[in-house]
């Protein structure tokens, strides 16, 4: 099992925003697909999205990516949103793994 750490850099004044398509729109789509969300998270200069979903290996990983991204929903009513909300090209992903004494596994 091995969680993925998403940071996305948010456009000026659009946390609001953000939040609310993530609430409303995103999570409930992914969670639909299979995907586990654990957390979700604002900083407190509401300039960064930060989330964390979990994956049991990396063949969960891949047919969930699939699942979730190839899609014409994702492509052509998620993703075009997303532009005006962040700053795609500054988004970073990091894969942790949980020590034996974390709560989260």
């Amino acid at each position: 099992m091995f969680f993925e750490l998403r940071v996305y850099p948010l456009k000026p004044g659009k946390a609001e925003a953000f939040v609310k398509y993530m609430d409303e729109e995103i999570i409930p789509y992914q969670l639909s697909k299979g995907m586990t969300i654990l957390g979700s998270f604002l900083n407190d200069s509401a300039d960064t999205y930060v989330w964390i979903r979990r994956f049991a290996s990396e063949a969960e990983k891949v047919a969930l990516y699939d699942a979730v991204y190839n899609n014409d929903y994702w492509r052509n009513e998620v993703g075009p949103k997303l532009p005006d909300l962040m700053d795609g090209a500054g988004i970073e992903v990091t894969i942790l793994k949980a020590t034996p004494r974390s709560f989260m596994q």
